[in-house]
């Protein structure tokens, strides 16, 4: 399991200029709106530059920073009161879930240095993976396909394909086994 490095990061002010019109908009035509209206949402999401694909489900107490760097496949879903601290990209893989107050944080600090520079790295859910209710996903993670994150986690490595983790940090419990329900 490998993390990707952060990279040092600055913003434009055309940048800056979207995230406040996106603020706004988010506060009065996102968030306000009934939790079945995905269709709306995922059209909002778009005109700022989101990736988001056929049934997905951003609702509306979702808090994407900057959409433009949010994917949302076909069927993924972000739970209410996840964070999205999309300073670098977020992508949600086919059939994933992101469980409410969930918080994906794509950027962090060089603790290293006294100027303590500013660090992004893309996070990555794969398909049919669940981040459960309350987790932390670090920079730079993927959670493998089909993986399972514990509720309230923190992962700050990335979590293989068909596992569960839990804990802080996260460690594999065990393997993920899909039965038919019988």
């Amino acid at each position: 399991m490998s993390v990707q490095s952060p990279e040092p990061i600055t913003y434009s002010s055309r940048h800056k200029l979207g995230r406040l019109l996106w603020g706004v908009i988010s506060v009065l035509l996102y968030r306000p709106t009934p939790r079945n209206c995905h269709a709306w949402r995922r059209f909002l999401l778009k005109c700022f530059g989101a990736k988001i694909g056929p049934g997905a489900k951003p609702f509306p107490a979702a808090r994407i920073w900057a959409p433009w760097d949010l994917t949302m496949e076909k069927n993924s879903t972000l739970g209410d009161y996840v964070d999205c601290y999309t300073q670098a990209p977020i992508i949600l893989r086919e059939g994933c879930t992101v469980s409410q107050y969930t918080f994906l944080c794509t950027g962090t600090h060089d603790y290293t240095r006294l100027e303590l520079p500013h660090l992004v790295a893309p996070i990555e859910i794969g398909k049919y993976a669940w981040v459960t209710a309350q987790c932390f996903i670090g920079p730079g993670v993927t959670v493998g396909e089909g993986a399972v994150v514990g509720v309230r986690s923190s992962v700050f490595a990335d979590v293989p394909p068909w596992t569960v983790v839990a804990g802080t940090p996260a460690k594999v419990m065990k393997k993920r086994e899909i039965t038919d329900g019988k």
